[in-house]
């Protein structure tokens, strides 16, 4: 292994687990590109900082999503870049929109929409499936919960691949104008949805958020826009991998589809187990609060580190024969996190990936990508493909 890998070279961001399966077995805790970070790889180290916050601040994300060269970035000062009482009061705003009952009433409408993209791929037989199925299906879901414009839809993919793509260094000034110009729009787009709510109150989430808490606080309009910019960004953008990454194993294990379309009740094994074996999800950053040790290696208050989530499912130590997916595992990964910072969206991301999955195994007895037009996408936190062409055999 080279001294300072890049965990965002094009080879580590197709394929990870080679480097991660390294990192874990001779460099726990080692520096990594870019930006300087300490990669954190074994199960019991990533579990440890993901469940004491006092010790391993969310601010991390503030660092790795608003470095210098990006300026303002709202989503950098939300809810899961926060701890404590602030994590707490912001989360308060908008949890009662993800309860199962809140998010059960969506339930037709995102079978619907399933069963209408699903409808559009069967007519196509080849199509970019980023495009015409994996991102527009979350993208209408989001915009039923939060109240936004469905006719904004196109706009969703290119503005949270914008946010989530941040890097320490930027790639060149076309990055830097295309990020601050993004922001930008984004900010006064959700400041219009904002006024509205305002003079005529609704109560889809962007209602609830500017109605204020349960206490009577009022969030300020930056903290608004934050949780707006999170939320999307979130509902989107590891939903839509998701997708990509089940569709690929799927195209590669013809006898994983075959049980799928003989027995759904496996559905939900498959969805666990597919967030554990290539979620969407690469990584966390954190900021060191204290001097600590992990893996025999003392890393100094105020350090940024990279868990890495997608190492940590990976993990011998915790899941025998880690690199094998396998429909009958009983041990469930940690792609959505512990404690306070649980992933709010859970439950609907599950709804999501059981409906498009049920749509998908009702029209298709096979798929095939087709690897040369696959784009990978740049970011520390998700993993996944912008473009992904697929040619799909009916049943």
């Amino acid at each position: 292994m080279q001294s300072t890998p890049d965990v965002m070279a094009l080879a580590h961001r197709i394929n990870p687990y080679p480097l991660y399966a390294e990192l874990r077995r001779d460099h726990p805790v080692c520096r990594v590109e870019p930006g300087g970070l300490m990669a954190i790889s074994r199960y019991k180290d990533v579990e440890y900082v993901l469940k004491h916050p006092e010790l391993f601040s969310s601010h991390g994300l503030r660092v790795a999503w608003q470095p210098e060269w990006v300026g303002d970035n709202p989503v950098a000062q939300s809810l899961a870049a926060s701890d404590g009482e602030e994590h707490a009061r912001l989360r308060s705003l908008v949890s009662r929109a993800f309860t199962p009952v809140a998010i059960n009433r969506l339930d037709e409408k995102v079978r619907a929409s399933a069963a209408r993209l699903a409808e559009g791929l069967l007519a196509r037989g080849e199509s970019d499936f980023m495009e015409e199925f994996a991102t527009p299906l979350p993208a209408r879901a989001i915009s039923n919960l939060l109240g936004f414009d469905p006719a904004l839809e196109r706009h969703y993919k290119r503005w949270t691949g914008v946010i989530v793509g941040v890097t320490p260094v930027p790639e060149n000034e076309e990055h830097v104008s295309r990020t601050r110009d993004t922001i930008a729009e984004m900010k006064r787009y959700v400041q219009q949805i904002i006024d509205a709510r305002r003079s005529q109150p609704d109560d889809d989430v962007m209602g609830l958020i500017v109605k204020g808490g349960p206490n009577g606080q009022r969030p300020s309009n930056q903290e608004i826009i934050g949780l707006a910019f999170t939320l999307l960004a979130a509902g989107l953008e590891t939903t839509s991998f998701f997708f990509a990454h089940a569709l690929r194993l799927l195209a590669e294990r013809p006898d994983v589809l075959e049980r799928l379309r003989a027995d759904r009740k496996l559905l939900p094994k498959f969805i666990e187990e597919m967030l554990r074996y290539n979620g969407p999800i690469r990584g966390l950053p954190r900021i060191v609060m204290a001097d600590v040790e992990l893996s025999g290696v003392r890393i100094e208050h105020g350090a940024c580190i990279l868990p890495l989530i997608a190492s940590a499912n990976r993990d011998e130590t915790r899941f025998p024969h880690a690199d094998r997916f396998d429909l009958a595992r009983e041990q469930t990964g940690i792609s959505f996190g512990f404690g306070s910072h649980y992933c709010l969206g859970a439950f609907l991301a599950r709804l999501e990936a059981q409906a498009g999955l049920d749509a998908l195994l009702d029209r298709f007895s096979g798929f095939s990508l087709i690897p040369e037009g696959v784009v990978w996408n740049r970011s520390l936190v998700t993993s996944g493909p912008l473009k992904m062409p697929v040619r799909v055999l009916p049943v």
